[in-house]
């Protein structure tokens, strides 16, 4: 049909995968819904694309930048890669509120929960050992200096409820 041109609002995420499938075969405009949306008697999706074909034939339409293929997928990784950071970060959280809530006040003495000697000391709770002295011995590095103050604060309650939760993270 002689078609060479597209134009697609970008509203959300809905403009990708459309935009994916014509890059290489049509010239696509995203368009910023913003700039189209303020003309009277637009009611449907079917008045709202023959709006933007009319708009696309007389030049009126500005596309959006959109980066090329390989530099989407770098930013796709990217943000992958800060969402399950972020993710992490949220789980030790959930973790010290756990150890918290067992009278354990590990975080007050290690900077790191998660380091190496915390996750032993970790898997020494879950294990059921519960004697303060022997958890702080797990300690490393310049950890160690301080092993009289982590063994007040490996002192608390931890029932099986706290295994468990700590069991599932």
């Amino acid at each position: 049909m002689g078609v060479t041109h597209g134009a697609i609002e970008s509203t959300g995420e809905y403009w990708k995968p459309v935009s994916n499938l014509l890059e290489g075969n049509f010239t696509v405009f995203v368009v910023n819904a913003a700039h189209v949306k303020n003309v009277p008697g637009r009611k449907t999706e079917k008045a709202d694309a023959r709006w933007l074909a009319q708009l696309m034939r007389y030049g009126l339409l500005q596309a959006s930048c959109i980066p090329p293929q390989g530099q989407r997928a770098l930013r796709d990784l990217t943000r992958y890669r800060t969402t399950l950071v972020q993710e992490r970060s949220r789980e030790g959280n959930r973790l010290q509120g756990v150890l918290e809530r067992a009278n354990i006040k590990r975080a007050s003495v290690a900077t790191d929960i998660m380091g190496v000697a915390g996750r032993a000391m970790l898997e020494a709770l879950i294990a059921g050992r519960t004697d303060a002295a022997t958890m702080a011995e797990l300690a490393r590095g310049r950890m160690r200096t301080t092993i009289p103050v982590l063994e007040q604060a490996l002192t608390g309650v931890v029932r099986e409820h706290h295994r468990r939760l700590r069991a599932l993270q």
